[in-house]
C-alpha cells in the first residue's frame, strides 16, 4: 500500500508527520571534506554501530509506520562492505515508495546499473566545483575527474532523476554558481545550493566569514538565468525554481537565511543507532539499544520510534558567530 494512503502514525507534537528517514549506513568516507569533517578523524569502530542486519530491521519498521521515503547517506554510503546488497532489501520492501541515496560520486563509475536494480530511483551527488585543483583543495583526497565519470555513468544509467549537492563558501567556491547550473543544464540534471550548517568543530575556515546566503547566489544567477519559481517539492527542504524553457530545477536548502522547520517531515538514524529527531539539535533515542534488548522484537521498536516523536524539536538554533552546539561532524550524522 502506498504511504500516501496509508494514515499517518510519526506526528510530533507541533502537528508535523513524519514520513521520511535517512538513513546514515557509515561514518567512514574517502573524501575529507572540508565543511563535512576534520582532516584527522577518527570513525567508529565496528562494534559500535548498527550492522546491516539491525539497518534493515530499522528501515522496516519505519516503512510500517507510515515512512514512506528512506535516503541512504553516510560518510559515503558506498564504501561500506554489503551496501549494494543492503540497498537491493531496503529497495523491495513492500511499503516503501521511494528509496533515494546520497553519494560523493566516487564509486558510481563501478556500481551505478547495481544501484538502479536496488531500485534506487534517486541520487543526489555532492559536487561544489567544477575545478579540478579546488577539488582537491575542498574534498582534501578527491579525484574530480573520477566524480564525473560517476555522474556520466550514472546519467546513462537513467535513474529517475539525478541532482548535485553544492555547498557554497564565499571566496572559495562561490564564483562558480553559473558555471555549476550550466553543467547541471548541458547534463540534464537537478542542482541544490546548500548554505554551510555548523555542524562539528572544523580548522579550515571561519564558518561565519564564509557564509554565502542563499539570496547571494539567487541574484547571482538571476544576472544569467530567468529562474521561475515552482512549488514542486521532494519531501526535502530545497525552495525550487526551473529554468525557463528547461526542465532543469534549482533548489536553495537554506538553514540560516530561510528556515525551514515548521515544515520538518524527516528524522535522522545515525549508524551508531541514534535517532536524531533533529539536524541541529542533540533530541535523540537510541535505537540501537531498543534493537539489541528487545531481541527484535518489532513492537518494542515501533513503539520506541512512535514515542520519539514527543521530543521532536520545533527548530535548529544555528548561530554561526559562536562555537558550534552541536559538536558532531556531518558525516557522522548522516548526510
Amino acid at each position: 500500500m502506498p504511504s500516501s494512503l496509508k494514515k499517518p502514525v510519526l506526528i510530533d507534537r507541533f502537528g508535523r508527520t513524519v514520513d521520511y528517514v535517512r538513513i546514515s549506513i557509515t561514518d567512514r568516507c574517502d573524501f575529507r571534506c572540508v565543511y563535512c569533517m576534520s582532516e584527522e578523524m577518527t570513525f567508529l569502530p565496528r562494534e559500535q554501530i548498527l550492522n546491516l542486519e539491525e539497518i534493515f530491521l530499522l528501515a522496516q519498521c519505519f516503512t510500517e509506520l507510515g515512512v514512506g521515503k528512506i535516503r541512504i547517506t553516510g560518510g559515503e554510503p558506498l564504501v561500506r562492505r554489503g551496501a549494494l546488497e543492503l540497498l537491493h532489501k531496503i529497495g523491495h520492501l513492500p511499503l516503501l515508495d521511494e528509496l533515494v541515496m546520497t553519494t560523493n560520486g566516487s564509486q558510481l563509475s563501478n556500481c551505478a546499473d547495481q544501484l538502479k536494480a536496488a531500485q534506487v530511483s534517486r541520487l543526489n551527488i555532492s559536487l561544489d566545483t567544477l575545478k579540478a585543483d579546488k577539488f582537491t583543495q575542498l574534498t582534501r583526497t578527491g579525484d574530480l575527474s573520477v566524480v564525473l565519470k560517476g555522474i556520466e555513468a550514472a546519467i546513462k544509467t537513467g535513474f529517475k532523476r539525478i541532482k548535485l549537492n553544492a555547498v557554497i563558501l564565499k571566496n572559495r567556491n562561490d564564483d562558480e554558481v553559473v558555471d555549476l547550473v550550466n553543467f547541471a543544464l548541458k547534463s540534464d540534471i537537478d542542482i541544490s545550493f546548500i548554505e554551510e550548517m555548523p555542524l562539528g568543530i572544523i580548522s579550515s575556515h571561519d564558518r561565519a566569514e564564509a557564509y554565502y546566503s542563499s539570496d547571494d547566489i539567487k541574484a547571482d544567477l538571476d544576472k544569467h538565468f530567468s529562474l521561475e519559481k515552482i512549488s514542486e517539492t521532494t519531501a526535502g527542504p530545497s525552495d525550487y525554481y526551473r529554468i525557463a524553457g528547461t526542465t532543469t530545477k534549482v533548489g536553495f536548502i537554506s538553514p540560516h537565511s530561510h528556515n525551514f522547520c515548521s515544515t520538518c517531515n524527516r528524522v535522522r538514524l545515525t549508524v551508531e543507532g541514534r535517532l536524531l529527531l533533529c539536524l541541529g539539535n542533540e533530541h535523540s533515542i537510541d535505537l540501537k539499544a531498543v534493537v539489541r534488548d528487545s531481541k527484535n522484537d518489532v513492537n518494542l521498536i515501533k513503539e520506541a520510534i512512535i514515542q520519539s516523536m514527543d521530543i521532536k524539536p520545533e527548530k535548529h538554533e544555528f548561530n554561526l558567530k559562536e562555537q558550534p552546539l552541536i559538536m558532531r561532524h556531518m558525516s557522522s550524522t548522516g548526510g
